[in-house]
């Protein structure tokens, strides 16, 4: 069962509220994005998302390629 991991606010391209959830499950990292629209983030939005995707790897079983 995927852990959640967190959640980024945004918009959809016609400013309605969404968000964009980090789960991770097992080895694997699932970015759930709002379903059938786009994401419009602010820059800090995206520096949240790039966090959440950090923490999630590392919280992962997966080894870390390089």
């Amino acid at each position: 069962m995927a852990e959640p991991q967190g959640w980024i606010d945004c918009h959809d391209p016609f400013g309605r509220d969404r968000s964009m959830t980090v789960l991770v499950e097992d080895d694997r990292v699932l970015l759930v994005a709002p379903p059938g629209e786009s994401a419009v983030m602010s820059a800090t939005q995206t520096r949240r998302l790039h966090q959440l995707l950090d923490q999630a790897a590392a919280t992962s079983a997966a080894p870390e390629q390089g």
